[in-house]
């Protein structure tokens, strides 16, 4: 394993002796192992990264300096990945929907852990052969909000079928457990109460005792305001679990992805033109490192840094637009940005280690963001 060193202090740094025209992923590999220690030692259970944020080879060989085994892998090329880099790490398959060639691919992975929203996806699983010592976890879904968007409109079993299949998986001889996603970005606490309140539940009908119980992710990455607080989120889980189930409450399982990752990395975009009406231009926008904030809203953990020194003056609302030849590229609404912002200067966009490189596009050449290894971020 060949960890990245870090070469530059800080982004500020970096921007000021480079002077880069393209955007840079600023990279801080200490906020990242610490993210994951605060993780592996609050959550009450077995801590699994969700790769999907971000699969980048540098950010799982630096979670698994920091102790994490198990990863929540969602592809046959991530759990490539997964294996490529810790060849005894454990793979929990919690993509619902496979292919039978997926399902034999992670058998070869020897996949520890599946999930099922439907009795089709079981009898695949048992007809392509999975060992009866995997785990599989019937995957709830239910109306519950306080999350920036629902992933119950695309996965997950309501609770009359999810009883229906959990008795299905201990009758097939698999390990019975259950899983659930209490949406994107969900900072309320009491949404993991009514998911572990349902299970428990769902496994009393279905006459089924849970072996585990996977709380899923949507832990909440910093954006706006103040820091989320991972560790009531965490105390809230335990109580609920021990009120739900008692003394048979099952082992608990989590899978954070953005939470885990967001904080330990930073975009920087240049500004390429401000218009007379102040309309901003640059270099990145909703097909690269900014994809997310047309869906989750934009971040006001902006910095920003001038070669020409400090900017002061009191910010103004402008209109924010990404580099392509698309009128789409835009961020939602208005940004508040200094009103002596001038071309040439960098907007830091901190938090944004998640679905940033994983999900950015090569639309009209632009999208090749650089990454760089910095000691700190601020």
């Amino acid at each position: 394993m060949s960890l990245v060193t870090a070469l530059y202090a800080s982004p500020s740094q970096h921007l000021l002796s480079h002077a880069p025209d393209h955007p840079v992923l600023y990279f801080a590999p200490s906020i990242l192992q610490a993210t994951a220690k605060r993780f592996l030692s609050g959550f009450p259970g077995l801590v699994t990264y969700a790769v999907k944020a971000n699969d980048a080879e540098e950010v799982l060989e630096n979670l698994m300096a920091a102790g994490v085994e198990a990863f929540d892998v969602a592809s046959p090329f991530e759990m490539a990945r997964v294996k490529k880099l810790m060849p005894s790490a454990v793979l929990h398959y919690n993509n619902p929907v496979r292919s039978e060639a997926e399902v034999a691919t992670a058998i070869a992975h020897g996949v520890a852990s599946y999930s099922v929203d439907s009795m089709g996806e079981l009898a695949k699983l048992v007809r392509c052969g999975v060992p009866l010592s995997a785990e599989v976890s019937v995957r709830l879904r239910l109306p519950v909000k306080g999350a920036a968007y629902d992933f119950g409109v695309k996965f997950g079993a309501d609770p009359e079928l999810a009883v229906s299949l959990l008795r299905a998986v201990a009758e097939a001889g698999f390990v019975p457990s259950m899983t659930f996603h209490p949406g994107t970005q969900c900072a309320d606490p009491t949404a993991w109460g009514v998911y572990i309140d349902s299970c428990a539940a769902v496994a009393r009908d279905a006459g089924v005792t849970l072996e585990r119980l996977n709380v899923g992710g949507g832990y909440a990455a910093h954006r706006t305001g103040a820091a989320p607080d991972l560790e009531a989120i965490f105390a809230a889980i335990e109580l609920a679990a021990t009120r739900a189930f008692g003394d048979a409450a099952p082992a608990l399982v989590c899978e954070p992805g953005r939470a885990m990752v967001a904080e330990s990395f930073s975009l920087a975009t240049r500004v390429k033109a401000i218009r007379d009406d102040n309309a901003v231009f640059l270099n990145d926008g909703i097909y690269g490192g900014l994809a997310e904030l047309p869906i989750l809203g934009n971040t006001d953990r902006i910095e920003l840094v001038s070669l020409n020194g400090k900017r002061d003056a009191a910010p103004i609302e402008h209109i924010v637009f990404g580099p392509t030849c698309d009128s789409l590229d835009r961020l939602p609404g208005t940004v508040a940005l200094a009103g002596d912002l001038a071309e040439g200067d960098w907007l830091i966009w901190h938090g944004l280690g998640a679905y940033s490189t994983a999900t950015v596009t090569r639309f009209n050449g632009y999208g090749a963001i650089e990454v760089v290894t910095t000691n700190r971020l601020a």
